[in-house]
């Protein structure tokens, strides 16, 4: 073949070359963009709720921080007991509620209510926080992860939808008719 006659060796290589690059690229490419857009067009699995039942209230009496259980809500049936995740509910006054992680803030061990000094106890490095969530002493830098909740028809609701993390490290109150009262 001469170059006259139109395709030779070298250029069909070439464009052999070009269009298997640009095959992998697309396909590395399709993760690289549904991450990106995974905000936007964020995937809800059939039956997920973010609010969930925490229990109802007088399972939470005044004045006491008890622990309560959820279900993940993305959990999956070969999750089993790895799904049921524990948080510290605590009623302030018969109305209010924190409802905190068990996770330790410095490095996620479960930290341990001690009514008889007040105090939650991480077991690993010595954390310690006080009732109301905030740091007590320790290596954590911070207080104890809470979850926003609600209180409806008798029943206490976390949002677990949104799960504690530095980027939101406080509860808000929900009132049932959805409306935000001011931050204290």
């Amino acid at each position: 073949m001469t170059p006259s006659d139109g395709l030779t060796r070298r250029g069909m290589l070439m464009k052999l070359g070009i269009l298997f690059n640009a095959a992998v690229a697309a396909i590395l490419a399709v993760p690289i963009v549904r991450y990106l857009l995974s905000p936007v067009i964020r995937e809800r699995r059939p039956g997920y709720e973010s609010w969930l039942s925490l229990g109802s209230l007088g399972q939470f009496p005044a004045g006491q921080t008890r622990l309560a259980t959820y279900r993940n809500p993305v959990a999956g049936p070969a999750d089993g007991e790895t799904a049921n995740i524990p948080c510290w509910v605590r009623n302030v006054d018969g109305q209010k509620f924190q409802v905190f992680a068990i996770n330790c803030a410095h490095l996620g061990c479960p930290v341990r209510w001690f009514p008889q000094s007040g105090l939650f106890m991480c077991p690993c490095h010595g954390g310690a926080y006080y009732s109301d969530g905030s740091r007590a002493s320790g290596p954590p830098e911070r207080g104890l992860f809470e979850y926003r909740y609600k209180v409806d028809q008798g029943n206490l609701l976390i949002d677990a939808g949104e799960m504690p993390t530095t980027g939101a490290p406080t509860a808000r109150l929900i009132n049932v008719s959805g409306g935000r009262p001011p931050c204290a």
